[in-house]
């Protein structure tokens, strides 16, 4: 299993590009994506969405446009979107509306590309925030609900903080300390590393 970085759209969010010997799938949409892989030739069948802010999702019709699997908690709306109160913040926010192919079921493991991933709904940040936890690799793409040092902001619509908070401690912090964090913003950390250095978390 390969994993590439792609950073872009107004706010720098992470899309992840996950190649495997039985096909190719990204963990979220962020602006500019589908051009970035595009310029390196590559194909994704799935996208899975942590969740649906405007920044993770840009660039959903277009890969659906293109043929690829629209995985998500719900189907999309303008709320889940944030688009009218990202409007508000001076950001030219408008998100081509699309549909889920597949709505993520937190008691059945997704098997995509050869992969078995585990599913955890973490909301706080967003109602619908999902993590994918790949542990047979190691791995957990924690989209906006922990990144390194810090964790998703709960001042927004749908937010809390207690709920944030008791989902990453029930869901993340339980994982092997050596599991690697991709998060949707910023650097890649570990579950051990925000376990010991991480203010938010007790």
């Amino acid at each position: 299993m390969k994993i590439s970085l792609y950073t872009g759209g107004f706010v720098q969010t992470n899309g992840y590009l996950v190649e495997t010997p039985d096909g190719n799938l990204l963990i979220d949409a962020p602006e500019g994506i589908a051009d970035w892989l595009s310029q390196r030739g590559v194909r994704v069948d799935d996208v899975l969405l942590t969740h649906q802010h405007y920044d993770h999702v840009m660039d959903a019709a277009l890969l659906k446009a293109q043929g690829a699997r629209l995985h998500a908690f719900e189907d999309y709306t303008a709320e889940l979107t944030l688009e009218k109160p990202a409007r508000t913040w001076g950001l030219p926010i408008s998100v081509m509306p699309y549909q889920i192919d597949s709505h993520l079921v937190m008691t059945e493991p997704l098997r995509i590309a050869g992969l078995l991933i585990e599913l955890a709904h973490v909301p706080g940040h967003s109602p619908d925030s999902v993590t994918f936890h790949l542990a047979e690799h190691g791995v957990v793409f924690s989209g906006d609900t922990l990144f390194a040092g810090s964790i998703g902001r709960t001042d927004l619509p749908g937010g809390s903080t207690k709920q944030l908070l008791g989902g990453i401690a029930r869901h993340l912090m339980t994982l092997p300390e050596e599991t690697r964090v991709f998060p949707g913003h910023g650097p890649s950390t570990t579950i051990g590393e925000e376990a010991l250095n991480n203010p938010y978390l007790d």
